[in-house]
Order: structure tokens, then C-alpha cells, then sequence
């Protein structure tokens, strides 16, 4: 079972589906407990339910159709995973920008001496890559700016003994919200997505950083050889990049390109989880180098790392006899998003015990899924419920 939305934060129905016999049998009005419930009381022949980690499907379920096992979907396990790691990542990145910069690449003068004096280093302004926390205009970005005091003020209130929904009605903000900033470990945890976004100029960066430094200002010339290297973007997109960086003119003087440490760009954080997620014989030789430093300078990632390859051992091999000894040694680490994960693990702890056991997967359901969108596409968007289960259930 699935469910899938009729209008997107509206309206929403489930999908069944035989998974023996690889078709949808029904589709039904919401994404409710009861109604899931209802249906399953009509078949008691059901023997297997595999499903999402939503609550209702559980509950459902687990009514509807007490005599049937339940199996946790191993997709929806590994998506779990996959955003404990995101947020551990999120909350050490910080510590990841440090030891990056701390080794910087030094670059190397390659023009030549043209017989012009040197200006004056005074002048110069040192080129370090932007952080992501101010705009082009040197000022805190907007977003990371709101960000702080937000978290700041609901730090503040919690504090003060307050509860999440008194909170929200004093800063009027959603309850997710404040949710979300009551749980982050810290304020870099909030601020890593704002300021690690990825740009079209990520992939150009140790290009453009190295031609800056060996003296290349020239912005309308830096785009140009950009776009020889495939770069698809406007002339714009590096003004902004490099206008708090740009030198004072001096008329009649040019300025000989002089060695400097080059910061290391640190990687992205959804690069290190993609990393950490990854099979380790599947990743590239520098990514597994980089990936290996950062597992170095913090022990927080390399557990993790360890924990997710545990894990990964457990779905591929379909061991999940080893998942209460896997769940004691991530609570003996210092982690507090893989203490929530089991912590909801434990919970629904015979589904996923058989999700991690099983071969059943809902890995068809959601080819039905894309199926269904697709009909309702085809109908721009105007059939009814009872229309569209129709064609779902009677169509080719």
C-alpha cells in the first residue's frame, strides 16, 4: 500500500496493490486508518502488508488485519537512515569547514614578471571563497539572518519553560517550525542547508579560484572561458561571486600574481551523506580519499559511517536477527539523530525486524503510483475519485 496525492497538501488516496499478482486491487478515499481498516476486514485472506513508516498505515493495518504480517518497506528504512545521517552531517559540518581550511592549497604563479613595480599589498584584497552567510553586498544574508533569530528566540522562550504551542503563538510561527528549531542541536544544524546550497558555479570554482589568484580579474574574460568549459550560466553570476573581491584599479600599473594559500572549498553536506550512503567500492578514489580525511577530524562521522555500513550489511544480506545489536552499539554513541531513529525503530520494531528479513518491498507500488499520476495527467486533473479508481483498476 501507498498513498498519493489527489491535490498536493489537500487531498490524498491510497493504493493498493497484489504484489503476487502485480496489480492494483483497490483504491481508497484518503490515507486514513479506518478506511484502510474497513477494506482489510473485508479480505481476511491478506497474509502479508508491506508499507510505508507512516503511523495510520500502521494502525491500519494492524485492526484491519491483525493475523498478517507487517513489513516496513527497505527503501522507506534506508530513506530514515539516509535523513538521521543528513542531520548529523548538518550539526559537524561545522568542523568540516575547519579542518578544510586549515590545509590550503597553495597556488602557483604562472605569469610572467612584464617590468611594472609590484603594488602595494596593502591594496589587494585576499581572496577567500564566500562562506554562504553574506550577500553580494557583504551584508548577512536575509534568510541566515531570520534563521538566527529565530532559533535565538525559540532557545529563549524553551528556556523559559514554555510549551512548543505557546511558543508559536508568541512568535507566530507554525508548530513544525518551531518544532524544527526547538529539536536542532545547535544553530549550524539550521543554518548548513541555506548555506551549502549547490550553484551552477560549484563544479567551476577550483577553476575560477585558481585563475583569481594567479591575477585573471577580468570578469567578462573569466565568464568566457567558462563558457568554453561548459559553464551555462550569465556574466552576472560571477559579478556577484567575485564583487567583494574585486581589487582597487590602478591605472598603469600591473600587478604580478604572487603564491598564496588557496582555502580548500570544504564539500557540500548532501556530497559527504551521498558519500556515507555510498557502497564504498562504488565511490571514486578522491572521494573516498576525502571522504576518509573527513572521517579523520570527526569521530561523530566516522560512528556514523560505520552504523549506515552496518545497516546497508543487514538490508543486502537480509539479517534482521542483528538488528537489536545494531540499535545497542548507535545508543552507546555519542548521536542524537541515530537515538531518534531507533527510538522509532523500536517502535514499529516487528515491521522493520521483517522489512530487514523479507524480500517483500513496495518497490511496485510506486511504479503504480507514477502510473496513477500519469492517468490523472491525462485527464488534466478532472476526474473524480470514483472516475479515476476506474481507470486505475480497469485500465491496461
Amino acid at each position: 500500500m501507498d498513498d498519493f496525492a489527489l491535490r498536493k497538501g489537500d487531498s490524498y488516496a491510497t493504493i493498493l496493490v497484489d504484489l503476487e499478482a502485480r496489480r492494483p486491487v483497490d483504491v481508497l478515499p484518503g490515507r486514513d486508518a479506518e478506511p484502510l481498516a474497513a477494506w482489510l476486514r473485508r479480505h481476511p485472506e491478506v497474509e502479508v502488508i508491506c508499507r510505508d513508516r507512516a503511523g495510520a498505515c500502521a494502525e491500519g493495518a494492524r485492526n484491519g488485519a491483525p493475523q498478517a504480517m507487517q513489513i516496513a518497506d527497505a527503501w522507506h528504512l534506508w530513506r530514515n537512515v539516509a535523513e538521521a545521517v543528513e542531520k548529523t552531517v548538518g550539526s559537524h559540518h561545522g568542523c568540516i569547514r575547519a579542518a578544510f581550511a586549515a590545509t590550503p592549497v597553495m597556488a602557483e604563479a604562472t605569469a610572467t614578471d612584464l617590468g611594472t613595480p609590484e603594488p602595494s599589498e596593502a591594496g589587494a584584497v585576499p581572496f577567500v571563497p564566500p562562506d554562504g552567510t553574506l550577500d553580494v553586498s557583504g551584508q548577512p544574508r536575509r534568510l541566515v539572518a531570520r534563521t538566527t533569530q529565530r532559533y535565538e528566540a525559540v532557545q529563549a522562550l524553551l528556556a523559559e519553560g514554555k510549551p512548543l504551542a505557546a511558543i508559536g503563538r508568541t512568535l507566530r510561527l507554525d508548530h513544525s517550525t518551531v518544532r524544527r528549531f526547538a529539536r536542532a542541536g545547535s544553530l549550524d544544524e539550521l543554518l548548513v542547508k541555506a548555506t551549502s546550497r549547490l550553484s551552477i558555479l560549484d563544479e567551476h570554482k577550483p577553476y575560477l579560484h585558481a585563475r583569481w589568484l594567479e591575477g585573471c580579474h577580468d570578469i567578462p574574460q573569466l565568464h568566457r572561458e567558462l563558457v568554453e568549459r561548459g559553464f551555462t550560466g550569465s556574466v552576472q553570476c560571477l559579478r556577484r561571486y567575485f564583487r567583494a573581491f574585486r581589487p582597487a584599479r590602478q591605472p598603469g600599473r600591473k600587478r604580478r600574481p604572487v603564491s598564496r594559500p588557496q582555502p580548500r572549498p570544504a564539500p557540500k553536506p548532501r556530497r559527504i551523506v551521498r558519500w556515507i550512503m555510498t557502497n564504498p567500492q562504488h565511490l571514486a578514489a578522491a572521494e573516498a580519499a576525502e571522504l576518509k580525511e573527513i572521517r579523520t577530524v570527526c569521530p561523530h562521522l566516522d560512528a556514523v559511517t560505520r552504523h549506515v555500513h552496518d545497516f546497508a550489511e543487514m538490508l543486502h544480506h537480509l539479517r534482521g536477527d542483528q538488528l537489536p545489536d545494531w540499535m545497542e552499539r548507535v545508543l552507546a554513541d555519542d548521536l542524537p539523530a541515530l537515538h531518534s531513529l531507533v527510538s522509532g525503530l523500536r517502535r514499529d520494531f516487528d515491521a522493520v525486524t521483517a522489512g530487514l528479513s523479507t524480500p517483500w518491498s513496495s518497490g511496485q507500488v510506486e511504479g503504480h503510483v507514477t502510473r496513477v499520476k500519469l492517468i490523472k495527467r491525462m485527464a488534466y486533473g478532472r476526474a473524480n475519485l470514483d472516475l479515476l479508481r476506474q481507470r486505475v483498476l480497469l485500465g491496461p
